[in-house]
């Protein structure tokens, strides 16, 4: 019976092909938008995921002010910076295997005759570099890391390797000035797409110390302090723990913490929130389309019942139901929006895989990538079916209780 409804439903599409096609126009528009943005904005989570996961679960940073949306250290008024004090204060927390922070700051970069601005950050060189190394997912390209004794020595990301951030390419072996001091370059970080690592330029911590001058009675400055969790615990549970411990060294209430204390998971988690808050706003802009796309269905299925009122006829005069007649319409309907489904879907796909590869070819960026779930191609084709049949529903309606009599008289 339903071989029979779909078989009816394909040739009444086949039939009036022009009047089909620009129906399903709407519907292609439709899904291949929110198909291209989700899969770009899941392969965007899918690539920040990776990373994380590359960091480790086992890591805990500690930010100045509210974290990643806070300024740089003391650029709000009455903010205090966080200071090796502070790193100290959570080395020595219950739970915490070791830590260390490093300093990142602007610095006035001279090469080939110019002056630039460019962050430095300054890299501790004793045991707990391969923990920043680690968070920070290095790896190096070219040439090598800084060791100890590098004091004048630095490594590059990718941004400055190529002339993005100097105007010139730097190579290994090419010298840079910082605030006044020659450097040589001996390493290059491989691209991560974090314009805040590939646009970087990484020294040695005491060498940054001293150009920069970032003392305070509780020690040097620190941009940011990583702790890694002993093996087996809970990094919450230490977090939790190191909020209260810096919340009695710093003398600040619980709620009016000036410092921000967060797990691997939780940096993952608020990333994942503006994602999402991004793809929910422009797919409820490619949402238009699909409402376009439905009342253009609803469109043709009224005049497809005008037209075919005569047929209605017959076939209830030989004994067809109200709901054979319903049905029939829906599942035409319903066609109509799944044709158009798998077009856009192919579209989308097309268009998302163009952009990524665009972008990681002339934009040389590693963070768009379009990614397609199974829930996603799944959940567009049944979407879009769903807009087809619901569009239909009140035009089905009215075919099936048309009268015998009248629909056979009518002209």
């Amino acid at each position: 019976m339903f071989k029979d409804y779909f078989k009816l439903a394909w040739e009444n599409i086949t039939h009036r092909k022009v009047r089909s096609w620009l129906t399903i126009i709407g519907i292609v528009i439709g899904i291949a938008a929110v198909v291209a943005l989700i899969s770009l904005g899941q392969g965007v989570k899918k690539v920040i995921t990776d990373e994380f996961a590359k960091a480790g679960t086992d890591k805990i940073y500690v930010l100045p002010g509210g974290g990643l949306s806070s300024g740089p250290p003391g650029s709000v008024k009455g903010l205090q910076p966080l200071t090796e004090h502070d790193t100290e204060v959570v080395r020595r927390t219950k739970g915490v295997r070791e830590a260390t922070g490093i300093l990142q700051k602007p610095g006035k970069i001279e090469y080939n005759k110019k002056i630039y601005f460019s962050s430095v950050v300054g890299m501790p060189l004793d045991g707990t570099q391969k923990l920043l190394e680690e968070a920070y997912n290095f790896e190096y390209t070219v040439g090598r890391g800084l060791k100890s004794g590098d004091k004048y020595k630095l490594v590059i990301g990718s941004d400055l390797a190529k002339g993005k951030t100097l105007g010139k390419p730097l190579t290994v072996g090419d010298r840079l000035k910082i605030e006044g001091q020659e450097f040589e370059v001996i390493g290059q970080l491989k691209s991560m797409g974090d314009p805040g690592i590939d646009g970087a330029i990484v020294i040695p911590k005491e060498t940054s110390q001293e150009l920069f001058k970032v003392n305070y009675p509780q020690g040097h400055e620190e941009s940011q302090i990583i702790a890694r969790t002993e093996i087996g615990e809970d990094p919450s549970v230490i977090a939790e723990n190191i909020k209260r411990e810096l919340r009695r060294s710093r003398d600040v209430k619980e709620g009016e913490e000036d410092f921000s204390v967060q797990t691997t998971e939780q940096l993952l988690a608020s990333f994942g929130v503006i994602l999402d808050a991004l793809s929910a706003i422009v797919i409820g802009i490619a949402a238009i389309s699909l409402f376009v796309g439905g009342v253009g269905i609803m469109n043709t299925m009224y005049t497809a019942v005008l037209q075919r009122t005569n047929e209605i006829g017959v076939m209830k005069a030989i004994g067809a139901k109200n709901s054979h007649i319903l049905t029939i319409f829906l599942i035409e309907s319903g066609m109509l929006g799944l044709i158009g489904g798998v077009i856009g879907l192919l579209i989308g796909m097309g268009l998302s895989s163009l952009i990524a590869f665009v972008g990681r070819t002339f934009l040389d960026t590693q963070l768009l990538y379009a990614y397609f779930p199974w829930y996603l191609i799944l959940g567009a084709l049944s979407f879009a079916f769903i807009v087809g049949a619901l569009s239909g529903i009140l035009p089905a309606i009215q075919a099936s209780r048309q009268s015998p009599v009248e629909a056979l008289r009518y002209e």
